[in-house]
């Protein structure tokens, strides 16, 4: 009962001075480290997106944006790296997926759907089928939202973002 009693008055002491700690039942106070803003290292990294199928690539560029692999990871910040895809035009698709995939969008008005095949994203914007599989694989909510932005698709070779000294990152096969 008195153990019992402690670590309610423990839980109740760190809310009312705010901290995020508790009793651990041996005699101490357990202590959350959450890392602040200002403790973030973001790093840069060029994924290049030739020969690789689409779901590898995505799995792969939505660890880096979420900051997965970082030892101080927690769910609801947005720990990650920035990412540039390169070749997004030269990707693979597995099976019969460049004549059956298709992507749907409705605007919101009755019979208005709208449907893009992949082969037409291929043909004008080939960097928005990458954009749409990582984003499906991120938080649907504001922090994916945050993540998805420090993603750059280019289509081609080049990339505008020589400053950064982005690292590159290699996609496991």
């Amino acid at each position: 009962m008195f153990f019992l009693t402690k670590i309610a008055l423990s839980f109740s002491l760190a809310a009312l001075l705010g901290k995020r700690s508790f009793y651990n039942g041996f005699g101490g106070y357990m202590n959350t480290y959450i890392p602040k803003k200002a403790d973030l290292q973001r790093r840069w990294y060029v994924v290049d997106a030739e020969d690789v199928v689409l779901g590898r690539l995505a799995t792969h560029v939505a660890n880096l944006l979420s900051g997965k692999g970082k030892p101080v990871w927690t769910p609801f910040l947005d720990h990650g790296d920035h990412v540039i895809v390169i070749n997004a035009k030269k990707i693979k698709l597995t099976g019969r997926k460049w004549e059956q995939k298709v992507y749907y969008r409705h605007s919101g008005y009755p019979g208005g759907i709208k449907v893009v095949k992949v082969e037409d994203y291929r043909a004008n914007r080939s960097d928005r089928i990458v954009e749409y599989a990582v984003q499906g694989m991120l938080p649907k909510n504001r922090l994916g939202r945050s993540m998805a932005k420090k993603m750059k698709v280019y289509q081609g070779g080049a990339h505008p973002h020589e400053s950064q000294k982005p690292e590159s990152s290699q996609v496991l096969l």
